[in-house]
């Protein structure tokens, strides 16, 4: 068993669900249509962020004129269409690397950004929602990653301190996070590499998930 280690607590889009994928697909797309400049930079800027901190980041790069409820509308119209079409798939090695924590008796729980109904819906969808004693999610938090309330709360409603859970993320503010938490942060890269900052806040680097095997 790892080291002091009690907890195991997993980001959604990007670490469990191959969402990530798709955003950056409907981000694309939008672009196009509403004429959008750099939006590499902006898919970057905004991965792991709830949805009032993508608001407040996107009017920041396209000015006060930034037609955000239009943005976030025709997005959630795509997104819906993609999950009633191909539905969001399982990152690679997801169910295996839950069942072999499970077996080790480590307690599992979900930190998403994500709204709940969303989070609840997609996790049901790929039947791996009920593998997670604790869930916190974007809507129930106040100041959403790189912040560590999230996190603070997870750790808060599994009753243990900080130190004694391990968080598993793949983006920059994610990893931001869970580190200002107290946890032992977990990178397992989806679209971004670690830069010198994540590696040095960094506890282990994972790629694939299944790499957790390895140490815990």
């Amino acid at each position: 068993m790892g080291e002091d280690v009690k907890a195991v607590v997993f980001d959604m889009d990007g670490v469990l669900l191959d969402s990530e994928t798709v955003c950056d697909r409907i981000w694309r797309r939008l672009a196009v249509e509403m004429n959008l400049p750099d939006i590499e930079e902006a898919i970057v800027e905004n991965r792991g962020c709830n949805t009032e901190m993508m608001k407040n980041q996107l009017i920041a790069r396209y000015g006060k004129d930034f037609d955000q409820p239009k943005f976030f509308a025709d997005f959630g119209k795509y997104f819906i269409e993609t999950e009633n079409t191909t539905g969001i798939p399982l990152m690679p090695q997801v169910v295996e690397t839950l069942e072999y924590l499970k077996s080790k008796n480590y307690r599992l729980a979900l930190c998403t950004s994500t709204c709940r109904e969303i989070a609840e819906r997609q996790l049901k969808a790929v039947k791996i929602l009920d593998y997670f004693e604790v869930k916190t999610f974007g809507d129930e938090i106040k100041n959403s990653k790189p912040a560590p309330d999230i996190y603070l709360k997870a750790a808060s409603e599994l009753g243990l301190a900080p130190s004694l859970c391990v968080a598993v993320e793949d983006s920059f503010n994610g990893i931001r996070s869970c580190h200002a938490a107290g946890f032992k942060p977990v990178m397992v890269p989806d679209r971004i590499e670690p830069n010198d900052e994540m590696k040095k806040l960094c506890w282990k680097i994972a790629k694939p998930i299944s790499v957790l095997r390895e140490f815990l």
